[in-house]
């Protein structure tokens, strides 16, 4: 049976927690850190926070203050665009291992496809090499389509441990080529939470559609990174391996169906990059 504490090994060989912690717009610092806080205090173990969210410090100061050993969280940043290329990637790392004070980041991404093929593989190429200093313990990506990563393998690269994305359709590609997938924007920022379907399954199982939507994304066997600011609703996310609580095989291909494509996407949308 799963818990809020069971992992996924990483083709890094690195355990990954299948359910992590978002912090995205938590970029009041002062909120940043009680939201962390909170999340490690009710047993959250992985973290997941980029540069683009200017909260690497808070972050990093709640891991510090937490009681928790740095050996039991799972921390993942990610590089911006503006910073891809070789020299300035290599800086970029240096730059998120400062501002967490940390020594060494559990995953390191790539954040978007953004800059153009040149600026990405150099980017990567810098994570490699920080990766074999022991700054990044595993490499991967976000927001990539299946081109962009065999781009990456073309170019001599080894592939990504993980693939942050939002697109149902990359799921299969990814788990052929064993990239583990996390989900990012998983409760859809609450966009869908009226949808008829979803308050069918929240009436039947008498679950929040936020725990509906976790759920599911576990049972598909990707890893969920629901964000808060709220005590109640930080524990209300996590509490999704109660024993019992599954979805049915029936309710869980309802809930396929709900896919809307680049119509319904909250953020990014790689195919269009080159």
């Amino acid at each position: 049976m799963l818990t809020l504490r069971s992992t996924a090994t990483m083709s890094s060989g690195y355990a990954i927690p299948l359910l992590g912690f978002g912090v995205y717009k938590n970029d009041d610092n002062v909120t940043c850190f009680k939201s962390v806080t909170e999340a490690l205090r009710v047993g959250y173990r992985h973290i997941d926070t980029a540069q683009m969210y200017a909260n690497e410090m808070a972050v990093g100061l709640a891991v510090k203050q937490s009681g928790v050993p740095r050996e039991e969280i799972f921390i993942t940043t990610k590089i911006e665009h503006k910073d891809y290329g070789y020299e300035r990637t290599l800086q970029a790392v240096e730059e998120s291992l400062e501002r967490l004070g940390l020594e060494y980041i559990d995953l390191l991404l790539l954040h978007e496809p953004y800059g153009g093929p040149a600026s990405r593989l150099e980017a990567y190429r810098a994570l490699s090499v920080a990766k074999e200093c022991g700054k990044i313990r595993t490499i991967g990506v976000s927001n990539l389509s299946e081109k962009h990563i065999e781009m990456l393998s073309a170019a001599g690269l080894e592939v990504p441990a993980v693939n942050q994305i939002e697109q149902k359709e990359l799921i299969a590609f990814c788990r052929a080529q064993s990239i583990l997938v996390t989900a990012f924007c998983p409760l859809v920022r609450g966009e869908r939470n009226n949808n008829n379907a979803i308050q069918y399954l929240v009436k039947k199982y008498d679950k929040s559609p936020a725990q509906i939507f976790v759920r599911w994304a576990l049972q598909k066997g990707v890893i969920p990174l629901p964000k808060s600011a709220t005590a109640s609703r930080i524990m209300e996310n996590a509490d999704v391996f109660s024993e019992g609580y599954v979805l049915s095989a029936e309710d869980m291909r309802m809930m396929d169906y709900l896919d809307e494509g680049k119509a319904g996407s909250i953020s990014w949308w790689p195919y269009t990059e080159e």
